[in-house]
């Protein structure tokens, strides 16, 4: 498993842009941390299916959280289309932003335990490719995140 970490700004970046189906793990999490952001950007256009996307988390324990609502359709999203978690709510859905620009809106952060953060993709995969940012702080000693 390759990864791109820096723990001392406390920031992961997945390595390769991919197409995206449900379940795949965007991020490893190792101890307690809090997302600060949660970015998605859109690699290579997306063609007019409308696939939508969520976040979720899965424990080491087997518990699954969504983290987000479905954001609206990724239908012909181009490259530099950004999707941004708003953490100030489990029910938000990811702000989309075709110009790439967008306002972090996570107020709070959100408390992530030991497992993965994944996606959901409704619809079917995307046909673009996506590439992720998180940026987080470890709420106990030694937490990590292990981009994928």
């Amino acid at each position: 498993m390759k990864s791109l970490a820096n723990n001392d700004n406390r920031i992961s970046k997945s390595i390769a842009p991919k197409v995206l189906v449900t379940g795949d793990v965007l991020f490893e999490v190792v101890g307690d941390i809090l997302i600060t952001s949660l970015i998605s950007e859109c690699y290579t256009p997306n063609d007019a299916t409308a696939s939508t996307l969520q976040y979720s988390v899965t424990t080491n324990e087997g518990q699954t959280q969504t983290i987000s609502s479905v954001n609206s359709s990724l239908a012909n999203a181009i490259k530099g289309t950004t999707l941004t978690l708003v953490g100030n709510a489990l029910a938000n859905m990811p702000v989309i932003s075709a110009s790439g620009v967008e306002l972090n809106t996570s107020a709070g952060g959100i408390r992530v335990p030991p497992g993965q953060i994944k996606v959901i993709i409704g619809v079917g995969s995307t046909t673009g490719t996506w590439t992720h940012y998180l940026s987080y702080e470890p709420l106990e000693e030694n937490a990590y995140v292990i981009a994928h």
